[in-house]
């Protein structure tokens, strides 16, 4: 096959995915009335699914209040009907992963079947070693990573009992009963290029680019290509996913003035809101900007939407921007 034959099945196949957009929830420094009231009005608007960051303390400070992302998940599923439910990304040696398992499958019959399990490596020391928790290197919290997976796996599948015994992960004939209504994708979120990324060819659904990393996303698919060649995987098999902020507004103006604001609080963690592949303008400028992400292969958008209030930019979004890729 030629390169530009193959390019092309490629670009079908990539636009061939439903584009998927989903929003994060409010869930530091808020009340649980604020998250549930935010909830409903994403799904009201269409959302196909809504999110939570799994940290144990406010990432700027362990005294700044944060809602417990499995707890939030499962009320979540309770007062929601059709979005899917997930997290950016659970740590996977926060906890007890066999235990972790159990939560899910449970959480996920409470849904009827709608969770995203979302993992990753952690990378906040105190919201292991606080909770009784060891701390690993990222090395070996990578392969813990690796290792929860496979226990997952079999957990949520046939096996009536699963042993495990790995170097990072054991589990003695432990019962997930009842299992998942389906089989619940796995997304893994990361950015390395030698570990984290061939984790994910060999074991995700899912792959999410961190938004810090979103400048660099043609890079990071490239180097996920390139994993799931040498690991014999079907690149097509899992869908990209892109972490992002979105500051969309009527001009471009306002649009500009929220995303410098965006950058002043938030830093690099949210990526460069005016940045090449940055989500901000109006909704025609939004628009130019995912086409460019979807042209890369990527097809579903984890969605923080920058204000106090972030009901109205998200009806602007879901209105004039993702009523476009419907």
């Amino acid at each position: 096959m030629s390169l530009q034959s193959e390019a092309s099945l490629l670009c079908h196949m990539f636009m061939s995915k439903r584009v998927h957009f989903g929003a994060t929830v409010p869930q530091i420094k808020r009340p649980w009335v604020a998250t549930a009231n935010a909830a409903a009005s994403f799904e009201s608007m269409g959302f196909d699914s809504l999110w939570v960051c799994d940290h144990l303390y406010g990432p700027q400070s362990p005294q700044l209040p944060i809602l417990e992302a499995w707890s939030t998940i499962s009320a979540l599923a309770a007062i929601t009907e059709r979005v899917e439910l997930g997290t950016l990304v659970t740590p996977a040696g926060m906890r007890n992963p066999a235990q972790l398992g159990k939560m899910v499958a449970s959480i996920d019959n409470i849904a009827g079947g709608r969770l995203i399990a979302g993992l990753g490596g952690g990378w906040m020391p105190r919201e292991f070693t606080d909770f009784g928790m060891e701390f690993l290197s990222t090395k070996n919290r990578l392969n813990q990573l690796a290792e929860t997976v496979q226990l997952l796996r079999r957990m949520w599948g046939e096996e009536s009992e699963t042993k495990f015994e790995g170097t990072f992960v054991q589990a003695d004939n432990v019962v997930c009963q009842p299992k998942p209504p389906r089989q619940i994708p796995i997304l893994i979120g990361g950015s390395g290029e030698k570990v984290t990324l061939r984790i994910v060819a060999e074991h995700a659904d899912i792959w999410n680019n961190l938004a810090g990393h979103q400048t660099n996303l043609a890079t990071k698919v490239d180097v996920l290509k390139t994993h799931c060649d040498e690991v014999g995987r079907d690149f097509s098999e899992i869908t990209i996913s892109q972490q992002c902020l979105v500051t969309v507004a009527r001009t471009k103006e306002e649009a500009e003035l929220a995303a410098q604001r965006a950058a002043a609080i938030f830093g690099g963690h949210l990526g460069d809101p005016l940045g090449p592949m940055a989500i901000t303008g109006t909704p025609d400028q939004c628009i130019e900007r995912i086409q460019r992400h979807i042209d890369l292969g990527c097809t579903m958008f984890m969605i923080e939407f920058f204000g106090k209030d972030t009901k109205e930019p998200a009806q602007l979004f879901m209105e004039e921007v993702a009523s476009e890729f419907a």
